[in-house]
């Protein structure tokens, strides 16, 4: 991998909701690297950081999720890059809070910040879904714009750390390898 994108909405006031997870993981992954300061470029913010001894671009998104794929396209095209070159790590609904999952290329889900990016370079990039779970009962916009509830929040540090772990083994070895890990049956605590 040498671009790692997270997916949410800029603003504080989206700062914790459950659509952007991908933010926050992006952020643990980059205060553990001590990546550089996030710099606005390419309609996103960007940082550089040395993850397993390679040079990798972190970037989020700040056209909001339905129009991520433009900062990743003029990311990708200013790094001359392609698909193959990158990781998206997202909330995911049809996941259980706090599942992981790593994936290469397929469909958006339903997902609009994973329409966007497909539409714009194509579908052959790795994906970190995040769980996040589905709402009991209401509109599912509703819910992805809300934040995590108390036992969720108890538990969200120890998750994006999780989620760290793996954005670091997927530029490590490979995203068979994160594919790997996060398909083994978990065990519970």
């Amino acid at each position: 991998m040498k671009l790692v994108v997270g997916l949410g909405n800029p603003g504080t006031q989206y700062r914790y909701h459950r659509h952007n997870v991908g933010f926050m993981a992006l952020d643990a992954l980059h205060d553990r690297q001590l990546g550089s300061e996030w710099r606005e470029k390419n309609s996103g913010l960007l940082s550089r950081a040395m993850i397993a001894g390679r040079d990798v671009a972190l970037l989020k998104p700040q056209s909001f999720m339905n129009l991520s794929g433009r900062a990743v396209l003029k990311t990708v095209q200013s790094m001359g890059l392609k698909p193959a070159d990158i990781l998206v790590v997202h909330d995911e609904l049809e996941l259980p809070y706090a599942e992981l999952r790593a994936k290469q290329g397929g469909g958006h889900g339903g997902h609009n910040g994973l329409r966007d990016i497909t539409a714009s370079i194509g579908a052959d990039y790795a994906r970190l879904r995040i769980g996040i779970g589905r709402p009991a009962a209401g509109p599912v916009d509703a819910y992805v714009l809300s934040g995590f509830n108390k036992e969720e929040g108890a538990t969200l540090d120890a998750l994006l750390a999780r989620a760290a772990d793996v954005l670091e083994l997927a530029v490590g070895q490979g995203i068979q390898a994160a594919i790997d890990l996060t398909t083994k049956p978990q065990r519970k605590k």
